[in-house]
């Protein structure tokens, strides 16, 4: 499988913004789909998780309740609802997939799949 992010942008504070990740192949099969972003200067950090059915999402604290993942297997596609986009939201995002089923998802290396990043700006 390889992954695809895309939707990145310009956008005012306040505002929002859909990312998608479109995968090469089925999604399904990934047990666990993430999108992670990374700031200047700053540490690649974890965003949200989504399982493969769909049915749990987990969210680090500072975007819960703003942002919303979700997963479409029929589109083989991961998607990113940003919403109340603050300029401390800024970075490239990337999207992650990790293939069997693990107890842990916020590291960089609990995935073994990753695709290129998409830059989100957000001005004040």
């Amino acid at each position: 499988v390889q992954l695809q992010a895309s939707g990145g942008g310009l956008v005012q504070a306040g505002g929002s913004l859909t990312l998608s990740c479109a995968a090469s192949g089925r999604i399904f099969s990934m047990y666990r789909l993430a999108w992670f972003r990374q700031a200047p200067g700053k540490e690649r950090e974890f965003v949200a998780a989504i399982v493969w059915n769909g049915e749990v999402t987990y969210y680090a604290d500072s975007v819960k309740g703003r942002f919303t993942i979700s997963r479409d297997n029929a589109k083989n596609t991961v998607y990113l609802q940003m919403n109340s986009l603050n300029p401390e939201d800024t970075a490239v995002y990337y999207c992650a997939a990790r293939r069997v089923r693990a107890t842990t998802f916020t590291k960089v290396w609990d995935y073994d799949v990753w695709g290129q990043g998409t830059l989100v700006t957000v001005s004040s």
